[in-house]
């Protein structure tokens, strides 16, 4: 295995950024995906119902709960980053992935504030729904580059020997 290739499976801090073989990243990212995701069925649903408020108000608080998530998944990602050797295209990929992932957080902390300060007392205006469908399409391309890091370049990704024990047949 390329040098190169080892450092980046290896955790900078095992007690930050998970043991080898089990980073904690992968882990943190499903908190704001699943906030953010429901943020938007809740939108939407906003729009069917007898009681849009509840909805509304809910949505916009899954949006905080997913800001709050992606910040604590940034910081375990970061220090996954750091684990990338400088000039690759792993860290090419890692950068632009981080990129586009603090662009949709902004946009989410941006669309919070949008509605906190607008108030919830009714449908969620469609600017608002228009805003976090965006943003949820941009979080797909930026989850793809995050894919791509741990499944084609094998980041925070445990060697292939280490793999093999899970195959054993112990009959």
């Amino acid at each position: 295995m390329p040098p190169d290739m080892s450092q980046a499976k290896q955790p900078v801090s095992a007690m930050l950024a998970g043991p080898y073989g089990h980073p904690f990243h992968p882990m943190l990212v499903t908190v704001p995906i699943g906030a953010w995701v429901t943020s938007f069925v809740f939108d939407v649903g906003s729009h069917v119902v007898d009681d849009p408020a509840s909805l509304a108000r809910g949505g916009m608080w899954l949006i905080a709960v997913g800001v709050l998530g992606a910040l604590a998944a940034a910081t375990v990602g970061f220090l996954d980053l750091l684990s990338i050797p400088v000039g690759t295209a792993a860290q090419r990929t890692a950068l632009t992935h981080m990129s586009l992932m603090l662009v949709v957080t902004l946009a989410f902390a941006g669309n919070f504030w949008w509605r906190a300060a607008s108030g919830v007392d009714g449908a969620v205006d469609t600017g608002q729904i228009s805003l976090t469908a965006i943003s949820l399409i941009v979080l797909t391309v930026a989850g793809a580059l995050g894919g791509k890091l741990a499944y084609r370049y094998g980041v925070r990704v445990v060697d292939e020997a280490t793999q093999a024990d899970g195959f054993d047949r112990h009959d």
